[in-house]
């Protein structure tokens, strides 16, 4: 079900206010001190980017659920790492009544894209508008120090100033922000006289967040195939502590298996031997060489 105007107007309120709160509003429409057209247009589409995915119920619950939560941590001064929040933030979420898990991404290195991994929070909904199909949702409340350069020009601050603290949105929303937003550092790095990372070109951030190699938890595991597989291990978390510990997945040992030649070998030999034995007693009455 489609939200009206007033709860679209309401939701963007709350973005605004705990988002960008320190920061410009991303729904601002003036164009930051640009000296290009180029600069201006892409300004103005990542600004269309971040407010065009219209928001459903399910969607605006996310969004309420992860501020009230993100509110209170930091109305209580209670920073802590990404990493523990993320897990504390996992745990409130599914509380409230919601599909949410820790993912981890991890890739390998390919040409021009070194291996890693990342971790951040996928929560599904399912959308009246699509039959009630499951539709993924990314929460990354570490979202805008992910396109941080070193030495930026003017023009690319301000671009990543735009950009939400924490990202709530879709895998086709976040994709087209990692376009953007890696041509204009590619811009920047290149008049800073720089050349461009791998860790700041298209496919690296895709990496982060739409890698194919990744791990689940063990319940998102149990759910999907209907049975019990080690491919990540959730450990109990600590008295007091928010979120718990996670162990990446083991391969067990595999020992080869070997066939005794020799054994083997000894099989055949007796079974040949018995045959013979059977043939020379039957044919001939010799049977002192293979007692019985």
């Amino acid at each position: 079900m489609a939200m009206g105007s007033f709860e679209e107007d309401e939701l963007i309120r709350m973005v605004q206010d705990f988002m960008e709160s320190e920061s410009p509003s991303f729904t601002n429409s003036s164009p930051p001190n640009c000296h290009t057209l180029s600069h201006k247009t892409q300004y103005f589409t990542l600004q269309d980017v971040l407010r065009s995915e219209s928001s459903t119920w399910e969607e605006a619950k996310v969004v309420r659920c992860v501020m009230k939560h993100m509110k209170s941590l930091r109305d209580a001064q209670n920073q802590k790492s990404i990493s523990v929040m993320s897990n504390w933030l996992v745990k409130n979420l599914k509380r409230d009544g919601l599909h949410a898990s820790l993912y981890q991404t991890s890739w390998a290195t390919s040409l021009g894209c070194p291996a890693g991994e990342y971790e951040y929070i996928q929560v599904f909904i399912n959308e009246d508008e699509n039959n009630g199909k499951r539709v993924r949702l990314i929460v990354d409340i570490d979202f805008r120090s992910q396109f941080e350069l070193a030495r930026p020009t003017q023009y690319y601050r301000e671009m990543t100033e735009s950009l939400p603290l924490i990202f709530i949105g879709s895998d086709t929303k976040l994709c087209k922000i990692i376009s953007i937003l890696c041509s204009a550092a590619k811009q920047s790095l290149r008049q800073r006289g720089l050349h461009v990372p791998p860790w700041r070109t298209t496919s690296y951030m895709q990496s982060k967040w739409l890698s194919g190699c990744h791990h689940q938890h063990q319940e998102e595991l149990d759910q999907n195939n209907g049975r019990k597989e080690n491919h990540r291990v959730v450990v109990a978390p600590k008295d007091g502590a928010p979120g718990g510990g996670i162990s990446k997945w083991i391969p067990p040992m595999v020992k080869p298996k070997r066939m005794d030649m020799a054994f083997a070998g000894s099989a055949l030999t007796c079974q040949f031997s018995n045959e013979h034995k059977m043939f020379l007693k039957s044919s001939f009455g010799i049977s002192q060489f293979w007692p019985n």
